[in-house]
């Protein structure tokens, strides 16, 4: 990655000097616009994101099949990605976000998805995950990873809680390459979702802030680098909806 490719270390709110303020920042937002998130991810995505993420849980299923499999879904939000992948599953899974005000509404869900037995979701930091070393077999994470205010220290922690040959499965948003569709997506990411999501959440500051993300995040093939050098192997990545969104996948050594 040469100098005019070179990106923040992580997630860059506005006005945020140091990554524990970057933190914070990213906590809030996401605190303010948690009662409207669900109903903006399928309304602004024409619910392609219940498609990127069942995707995701059909990629990963030789895992989730297996009922000794441990899965953490980090970033988890108000669960999305964990329900896709708990629909066919026996692993066991949990969910894990530092904002309690989206846990309130995944663990809403998932009361009223399964009184039995819900899934778990609990409060922690993805960059200080309060598990043991080698806990799980896979971590997931389905359009939080950037958001990260240091993107190698929470590879590292992933690392630090994956079982050896363990895998990572990572769902994020990219700029698809020049021409028509592409510069169509770049129209409808930085002039029209950012005034939809604001006027519906009332949150402007947080919809400007989610599109100017994916375009300071690593492309495909830059993560692809990145993940090799946090020490992962097996590193590839499958794209989606014209290479808007994708996949990436790596083992643990």
């Amino acid at each position: 990655m040469g100098e005019s490719d070179a990106l923040p270390k992580g997630s860059q709110p506005e006005g945020a000097r140091n990554q524990q303020e970057a933190s914070r920042r990213v906590r809030e937002m996401f605190t303010r616009i948690a009662p409207r998130y669900d109903l903006l991810n399928h309304l602004l995505s024409a619910h392609m994101d219940r498609l990127w993420r069942a995707r995701t849980a059909r990629e990963l299923n030789s895992i989730l099949e297996r009922p000794d499999a441990v899965v953490l879904d980090l970033c988890c939000g108000t669960g999305d990605l964990a329900f896709s992948m708990r629909r066919n599953a026996k692993a066991q899974i949990i969910g894990v976000d530092f904002s309690h005000c989206m846990l309130v509404r995944a663990r809403q869900k998932a009361q009223a998805a399964n009184k039995a037995a819900p899934l778990p979701f609990l409060e922690a930091d993805a960059l200080r995950l309060p598990f043991a070393d080698g806990t799980f077999d896979l971590v997931t994470s389905a359009f939080g990873f950037r958001n990260l205010a240091n993107y190698e220290d929470g590879l590292r922690e992933i690392s630090r809680v994956l079982k050896p040959g363990g895998t990572i499965g990572i769902l994020e948003f990219t700029e698809p390459a020049p021409g028509i569709l592409g510069d169509a997506y770049r129209f409808y990411c930085r002039s029209v979702l950012p005034k939809i999501g604001g006027w519906i959440s009332g949150d402007t500051d947080a919809y400007a802030y989610l599109p100017k993300s994916v375009g300071q995040f690593f492309r495909p093939e830059q993560f692809a680098a990145l993940l090799k050098t946090a020490g992962y192997v097996q590193v590839r990545f499958r794209l989606m909806t014209l290479g808007s969104v994708a996949l990436h996948l790596a083992l643990r050594p």
